[in-house]
């Protein structure tokens, strides 16, 4: 008899693991904030991004990765469809991950938790590396030959001169976070409820791939490094057990008891005699069992 499943059930949310509203909204716009600032510090660095560019794009070809340039040219084939994927880009990152995290945080506040550190984690890390690995996205570089959808076809979030945007730093394209966030966002939900249907939710960072790579705001190897980045979170920050393991129901809507504990002093305990019937089955009955002290 299965005693124990990994499928969280459709009950209420335990509130007791649910952390003060107020302090979590503060505490996730403080990182979101922080992370804004941390991206326009790692600002410049045109000639390195550059040179890097050329970097990822050699190494790509010799690990036989496919070409950008073939998942643009299936946008290329339709104004609507690349204006489509721009909106997606620029519409969806944010509000489809802060929705995620609200939803959690009514419903199953303990996946909240863990998901909220991946999320700062898997953010950390991103900023590291747009600090230590400046990366001109394919769209800029020469030797790609890619049209900037965004530029060209609209809409777009960035600036038409990357070195002087005041409002986003467009050499940030290692990792993409874009396909880093989605995928968490597919993974918590997919943990977190218990649909037959839920795996469709694979289709957002699917989708998210095919729109940074054919929109040429990302690499090939942007997404595989956050993948990665995201799998060490997704270790370190373990979901609690007791979110992880809920007590199955028995036939009739029953829940398994845990073995009882020892009885104080003077209780009575009611324990199940069996008994034989008539037919032969034995039939429990209560026998009362008087505790006491130095018995």
């Amino acid at each position: 008899m299965r005693l124990a499943r990994t499928e969280p059930t459709d009950q209420e949310p335990d509130i007791r693991a649910r952390p003060p509203l107020v302090r979590e909204f503060l505490l996730v716009a403080g990182l979101f904030l922080a992370y804004k600032l941390g991206r326009q510090a790692a600002n410049g660095h045109v000639e390195e991004a550059f040179r890097n560019a050329g970097s990822v794009w050699d190494l790509e070809r010799a690990l036989h990765l496919p070409g950008e340039g073939a998942v643009q040219g299936l946008l290329l084939h339709s104004q609507p469809l690349i204006h489509a994927a721009n909106t997606y880009y620029a519409a969806v990152h944010f509000p489809a991950t802060a929705l995620f995290l609200v939803w959690l945080y009514w419903r199953r506040p303990a996946h909240y938790v863990r998901s909220r550190r991946v999320l700062a984690a898997l953010t950390a890390a991103a900023l590291g590396l747009h600090l230590l690995f400046p990366l001109a996205p394919p769209r800029m570089l020469p030797a790609a030959g890619l049209v900037d959808t965004g530029q060209v076809y609209g809409p777009t979030v960035y600036g038409q001169t990357p070195a002087t945007d005041t409002m986003a730093n467009q050499f940030a394209a290692m990792p993409s976070l874009h396909v880093g966030w989605a995928v968490m966002v597919a993974v918590g939900l997919i943990a977190a409820t218990r649909s037959r249907w839920r795996w469709l939710w694979l289709l957002h960072p699917a989708i998210t791939l095919f729109v940074v790579v054919g929109t040429a705001n990302h690499y090939w190897l942007d997404a595989i490094v956050v993948v990665a980045l995201l799998a060490v979170a997704l270790a370190a920050f373990r979901l609690p057990l007791s979110a992880r393991t809920v007590p199955a129901r028995l036939p009739g809507g029953s829940v398994p008891a845990s073995p009882p504990g020892p009885l104080p002093a003077g209780a009575t305990a009611v324990r199940f005699v069996a008994q034989a019937t008539p037919e032969g089955t034995p039939e429990p009955t209560p026998a009362l069992t008087q505790s006491g002290v130095g018995r």
